[in-house]
């Protein structure tokens, strides 16, 4: 298994660590994910699957803020993933940022689980 990072990137408000592990990308977003810091998540998800891995995992346990153009992010991570035949599975969700997906409903289209080795497990 490729326990190696890929990857981190950042601007003030939020990082992005980006690791592969087997067939699944884990990325691990710390701080804000909104308008301006989206891109930061939305380059490496489009990237791991593009280079075959479907399987992606958001590790949200230092997600603190997520809008609806993080949520946007994912969702079209989601389909991108889908169409190879993976997913996004979500691991570890902060109650601020589980509420949004909560009030959006998005959280019926997300595999969450509660850990991140929960996530890697399925």
């Amino acid at each position: 298994m490729d326990r190696g990072m890929v990857g981190t990137t950042g601007r003030d408000r939020l990082t992005v660590a980006v690791r592969r592990e087997g067939r699944s990308a884990i990325f691990t977003p710390v701080g804000e994910l909104d308008h301006h810091t989206a891109e930061l998540l939305r380059e490496p998800m489009e990237s791991s699957v593009e280079d075959g891995y479907a399987k992606l995992v958001v590790d949200c346990s230092q997600l603190e803020f997520c809008d609806s153009t993080g949520l946007n992010v994912l969702l079209g991570a989601r389909l991108k993933a889908e169409a190879e035949g993976g997913g996004v599975h979500l691991a570890g969700l902060l109650p601020t940022v589980a509420r949004v997906f909560e009030i959006t409903g998005a959280e019926a289209v997300f595999t969450l689980h509660e850990t991140l080795a929960d996530a890697l497990n399925e």
